[in-house]
């Protein structure tokens, strides 16, 4: 036997450990990825890669990005220029980092090679940029609270960088995404503990505001998509992760070892491993889903 086909089956047993494993894998049940401490209070805003790396904010100072592997391993990635702290991040295809830059009002652009940080937008009138949603023709939608007020908007970025405000005199509006078929775009308020669903039209304007569901206690904030439109949204001070229908049914809650998860994300090899940022601990937390984020499903 020649070495091609030794080596063609022995990636083939390995694959094949490698699906039975994830067959055995409990479903809903989180565990720690990083250390406690690796980032600071400041831990927000996970994507991932095609290649598997999980980006978050904050990684060991503030004023960073930090790239994870897989295996709970960390670096500091990239330190952003001038004032910026970031918060939201999104991956293109092409592998951009899109990061709301809360402090100067910006949303920046990363280069995944050269690790460049330029302005992809910016508006001085945001209160800040919190979280962002990224859809498949490039349209960026930005959430914008103003906590000691108590309100929100919502912001559209073009890919030319042009801002919009697309939704005013919201309550504090936080987690964000839009739906697989890119025609509902969904904000969450963290205070007011509110899940809204509005029209995204042709030209990406936004109409129709309804009221998907509104939780009794504990705050909102990061929220993404499944394949299937079901919501993944963190219960900050609750510590869980609530798994919600399109229509508002609450289909289960994780909890996610600690009291403040902040964002989320989808990853792993088929997409089905969740990515939390949680504050107490300042560490990243992961738990295994039965579908793909709707995310990672585009980077395909």
């Amino acid at each position: 036997m020649n070495r091609f086909f030794r080596l063609l089956i022995s990636s083939s047993l390995a694959i094949s450990c490698v699906a039975a494993r994830a067959a055995d894998e409990p479903l809903f049940v989180a565990s720690g990825l990083t250390i406690p401490g690796l980032f600071t209070k400041g831990i927000e805003g996970p994507a991932v890669d095609r290649d598997g790396n999980i980006f978050a904010v904050n990684f060991d100072k503030e004023q960073t990005i930090g790239r994870v592997l897989p295996d709970g391993r960390g670096e500091v990635f990239v330190k952003l220029p001038d004032v910026a702290v970031g918060n939201g991040i999104r991956i293109a295809r092409d592998g951009t980092l899109y990061v709301a830059d809360y402090v100067g009002h910006r949303v920046l652009r990363v280069n995944p090679k050269t690790r460049a940080v330029t302005v992809h937008a910016r508006e001085a009138s945001m209160n800040q940029p919190n979280d962002i949603a990224l859809l498949e023709d490039g349209t960026i939608y930005a959430s914008d609270p103003n906590w000691k007020a108590g309100t929100g908007q919502v912001w559209r970025v073009a890919r030319t960088g042009k801002v919009t405000r697309v939704a005013a005199d919201m309550g504090t509006s936080n987690g964000i995404d839009a739906s697989p078929d890119g025609r509902t775009l969904y904000v969450n308020e963290s205070v007011q503990r509110n899940v809204w669903a509005f029209d995204i039209a042709r030209d990406r304007s936004l109409s129709n505001k309804r009221l998907v569901r509104q939780f009794p206690d504990h705050g909102f904030d990061g929220m993404r998509c499944d394949v299937d439109g079901n919501l993944y949204i963190t219960r900050h001070g609750k510590g869980t992760v609530v798994k919600m229908s399109p229509s508002g049914e609450v289909l289960r809650e994780i909890d996610v070892l600690g009291t403040s998860p902040s964002n989320l994300c989808f990853g792993g090899p088929d997409g089905r491993t969740v990515y939390v940022t949680e504050v107490e601990k300042r560490r990243l937390v992961l738990f295994r889903v039965d579908r793909p984020g709707l995310e990672w499903a585009r980077l395909r």
